[in-house]
């Protein structure tokens, strides 16, 4: 069965300007050959309509809760430090949208590079900057965002930086910010399958769907 569907939040945003809603509701009236030769992860386009380089959503034609047409690029900042008794700990907020535990990231804003993106939305996330650090941009890669559709979804770059050993085993201390995160905390990450458990016992959390893979990938363990 074919589904369409547009939040209607995706056309009241676009109605006021705001910058992450496209304002166009018909996406064969964009220049796709532009956005085709700008995007991280090559796509096609069908018709004139875009087609996501994932898996089908179950929604076929329209947004979803995405406010863009096509690819949307966003950076998201992997900082992990070791504790004390020698476990990796890893940096995750809780998002304010009830879609779980996620990466601190977001939008990369036009004439913006990844790894500044990772680096502001880490700030204006969780209030840690890590200025000082050697960090690493990873290859960009599409993420299954449950927010998405089949003609707009999500691909991010993430950066990576490891803040070592803190002294007298202090944490860096994370403040969440008003509107950007319910809250952010260091989530012990000996492996994936130690991350879900952690997330679960401490606070009846999941891992934001989109970075699952990601996430598994990086730490190992799991299915």
């Amino acid at each position: 069965m074919t589904r369409t569907y547009t939040a209607p939040e995706v056309f009241e945003a676009a109605k006021r300007g705001e910058s992450w809603a496209d304002p166009e509701t018909d996406p064969t009236r964009i220049d796709w050959a532009e956005r085709q030769a700008a995007a991280v992860i090559p796509f096609a386009v069908v018709d004139g309509r875009p087609v996501s380089p994932g898996p089908a959503t179950g929604i076929r034609y329209g947004r979803n809760e995405l406010g863009h047409w096509g690819e949307q690029v966003c950076a998201d900042a992997v900082v992990t430090l070791t504790g004390p008794a020698g476990h990796r700990w890893l940096l995750l907020v809780e998002r304010t949208d009830g879609h779980g535990w996620a990466l601190p990231g977001g939008y990369v804003d036009p004439g913006e590079d990844p790894l500044t993106a990772a680096r502001r939305e880490l700030w204006e996330e969780t209030g840690l900057a890590a200025d000082g650090r050697r960090w690493t941009t990873l290859p960009g890669r599409y993420v299954p965002d449950p927010r998405g559709s089949d003609e707009a979804w999500m691909v991010t770059v993430p950066s990576r930086v490891y803040l070592g050993s803190p002294r007298f085993g202090r944490f860096p201390a994370l403040v969440a910010q008003p509107g950007e995160t319910k809250r952010a905390e260091w989530i012990r990450t000996d492996d994936f399958d130690g991350l879900t458990r952690y997330l679960a016992d401490e606070f009846h959390g999941r891992v934001f769907p989109a970075h699952v893979d990601l996430l598994r990938e990086l730490f190992g363990g799991g299915r």
